[in-house]
């Protein structure tokens, strides 16, 4: 296989992205794809990130590939589940407690530190509007973190995702009251599934 064949399926793997780190994975060169890119017309939209022409823009997985420790959160990982009923304003992430995320912040999302245990609790892989895998917590970690902290959220926000979740299929009430242990939270979340159930 040719190295402009090995890149189209790079390519066609990618769902129409294609990241220089890949590239370099697979024994391509610099200097080869950067005419490879020239000849197929592709975009830079970011470091070390391409787009065929006809890629619809995808700001949740550019955001991932250009940030690896980032995991969508709160209102973001809502939308994303569809336990919210529109995208939110601002993106919302969460990163290791010591990670710098000031590159991350500059881009007008909003970053949140957990210590390492809560950072790595729940962590899932979901599929954007755009068929792309991106990081997320699974919906009982974001369920426990919008009642941790549903003080500084929209209250129909916050209702809408608690009826969503308490009255759709494929919530796990287990794995609910397990995080809530850990969290410190689950007199409280009892609470909720009680009167909500």
């Amino acid at each position: 296989m040719g190295k402009y064949e090995l890149l189209d399926r790079l390519v066609m793997e990618g769902n129409g992205y294609l990241q220089t780190a890949v590239v370099l994975e697979n024994a391509v060169s610099r200097q080869t794809l950067a005419k490879y890119v020239e000849s197929r017309g592709m975009e830079r939209l970011a470091r070390g990130v391409y787009a065929t022409e006809d890629v619809w823009p995808d700001d949740y997985y550019l955001l991932f590939l250009r940030n690896r420790r980032i995991v969508f959160s709160f209102e973001s990982a809502l939308f994303l589940h569809g336990l919210m009923d529109r995208e939110p304003s601002k993106t919302t992430v969460t990163v290791p407690e010591g990670y710098n995320a000031s590159h991350i912040a500059v881009q007008r999302v909003r970053v949140i530190h957990a210590k390492k245990d809560w950072y790595e609790m729940g962590i899932s892989m979901i599929s954007t509007a755009f068929g792309n895998k991106v990081p997320v917590y699974d919906k009982e970690r974001t369920i426990c973190d919008i009642i941790r902290n549903k003080g500084s959220m929209e209250i129909q926000t916050f209702q809408t995702a608690m009826r969503e979740y308490m009255s759709g299929a494929g919530k796990n009430l287990g794995n609910l009251i397990s995080y809530a242990r850990q969290f410190g939270i689950e007199n409280e979340v009892r609470t909720y599934t009680e009167v909500m159930l």
